[in-house]
């Protein structure tokens, strides 16, 4: 039997290895093994009385008490890190040590006693165990049943404050904030918050029936609160909801909360804060503690069983956190805008008279219709009734009027004419009011649709010849007078050529007479 215990013992009184190997009888290639082995191991001096040289060789070379039996060994680093991976299971391990054993024709151990070995060095020289949670697949969330409280300055009136906790249910490595609502805001928030504490995010996100997350499960039907689901979405997770009251579905967080109720709630039941930050600082420092409480079975804590055996299977953040929206629906007025907390923005006028599904956050209003995004806008605040208005969402006339001002209006006349131009800028000095002006322009210009540039410049010299206060509906009253003459003139004109047109009349010499 090499003398481990001695070895070590020796190491750490400072012996050189020629020393060591002198006094215990061993090689110095032996003692240097032994050495470098415990240094990985984090076997350390001084050692306790239970460790003998029988318990370190099982510590340092757990391979060997199998190594006699003639079967094929097992590599227990190599099965751990395997059933790190998704879909890996100890079924599928030993159906592959099978195949190996056949092909080096040596004895396989049974599915038994491969998943005892296994367990008894896991529960012994790792923090986790694999067999029931991988790294990385689960995070389970739920707010705690009892509650902490801040003091109002003002009352000193004591505010009821909710503890929110997540637990990845494989190293058991947790995370609690205090809130004063448990709304979806404060449900949003506390989820980004546990995913930027755990530096990843986890393949599934397992949360209890409420409201603020799920809208409706059934055996048949999930239907998930439209902000949850996009959250998940942004952080490439899914959402599997406990079944109804099935609190072994979601067992980890829920012994969490118990554990947490006690070293965490408990533990602040004196501590006075005065705000909600105030608050979550003095919880942060508790947790900090819970997550660094030694285990009572195995060795290790919480927080060095995540860093070890979790925190590697996360996956990435994403560039940048998920910003909570809202979703709301809203029918599209007449006047082609939506309301949303009383101010109004506006969507293509086809769509009046449609329900829409609005996205809120704290700076955008997006619509969508059917899915199919509409339009943004940048939301409003302040006075209500304010209106945000696209030009591209008006109907043509609408859009001809709110564009139109005193420059587009010379400019327009010029286009036609200079008499044109005269009447223009005389009806806008004329008016007291610019908007009176420009409506009576845009009434003018609105003839283009029916005239004629020509007949509109002669409309409007006419009048001027006629008087030097021209007016639109003097303009309005010769243009249909002119348009009537020109029709009349039309109908005579087709008369007369219908009189004197006899066609062709064969002479007197065809019929074969005289002239």
């Amino acid at each position: 039997m090499i003398h481990y215990r001695k070895i070590l013992e020796l190491y750490d009184e400072g012996i050189s290895l020629r020393g060591i190997a002198a006094s215990t009888g061993h090689s110095r290639q032996k003692v240097t093994e032994i050495i470098e082995l415990a240094g990985k191991k984090g076997l350390e001096c001084p050692l306790e009385e239970e460790m003998d040289d029988r318990w370190i060789e099982d510590f340092l070379f757990p391979e060997k008490t199998m190594e006699g039996s003639g079967r094929q060994p097992l590599d227990f680093e190599y099965i751990h890190k395997e059933l790190a991976k998704p879909n890996v299971t100890l079924s599928l391990l030993h159906h592959e040590y099978e195949a190996r054993s056949r092909a080096n024709n040596t004895i396989p151990y049974s599915y038994r006693s491969f998943v005892r070995y296994y367990s008894n060095y896991a529960q012994k020289y790792k923090a986790t165990m694999r067999i029931r949670r991988k790294p990385g697949e689960i995070m389970e969330v739920d707010w705690a049943g009892s509650t902490l409280f801040i003091i109002d300055r003002d009352t000193g009136e004591k505010v009821k404050a909710y503890v929110f906790v997540a637990t990845l249910p494989c190293s058991q490595f947790s995370y609690a904030e205090a809130t004063l609502s448990m709304d979806r805001h404060s449900w949003i928030n506390a989820h980004i918050h546990a995913y930027e504490y755990f530096g990843g995010v986890t393949q599934i996100l397992v949360s209890d029936n409420l409201k603020t997350g799920v809208t409706k499960h059934t055996s048949r039907e999930l239907v998930l609160n439209p902000t949850y689901k996009e959250m998940a979405n942004h952080y490439n997770t899914i959402i599997m909801p406990a079944r109804v009251r099935s609190p072994k579905d979601k067992a980890s967080v829920e012994g969490s909360v118990g554990t947490i109720s006690t070293w965490i709630i408990a533990a602040l039941r004196n501590t006075h804060c005065f705000s909600i930050e105030e608050l979550n600082v003095e919880l942060r420092k508790k947790l900090e503690e819970y997550n660094q409480r030694p285990f009572t079975r195995k060795e290790g804590c919480r927080f060095s069983a995540f860093e070890e055996e979790e925190k590697f299977a996360l996956s990435p953040l994403p560039a940048t956190p998920y910003k909570i929206s809202e979703w709301r629906t809203a029918k599209v007025k007449p006047d082609y805008h939506i309301s949303v907390d009383s101010m109004f923005y506006s969507v293509p006028y086809e769509y009046i008279n449609q329900d829409v599904d609005v996205k809120l956050t704290d700076d955008m209003v997006v619509v969508y219709f059917k899915h199919m995004w509409l339009t943004s806008h940048k939301r409003l605040y302040g006075r209500f009734g304010q209106p945000s208005t696209l030009p591209e969402h008006m109907p043509d006339n609408h859009k001809l009027y709110v564009e139109h001002t005193p420059e587009v209006a010379i400019e327009w006349a010029s286009s036609i004419g200079s008499s044109t131009t005269i009447v223009v800028q005389y009806l806008l000095d004329s008016y007291q009011s610019e908007r009176q002006a420009l409506q009576s322009i845009f009434s003018l210009k609105k003839m283009e649709q029916r005239y004629t540039k020509y007949e509109i410049e002669l409309a409007c010299k006419m009048v001027l010849s006629m008087t030097g206060r021209p007016t639109v509906k003097s303009i309005q009253t010769i243009l249909k007078s002119n348009k009537k003459k020109d029709a009349e003139q039309e109908i005579n004109k087709n008369t007369e050529v219908s009189e004197t047109n006899f066609g062709f009349t064969r002479g007197a010499s065809y019929y074969g007479g005289k002239e």
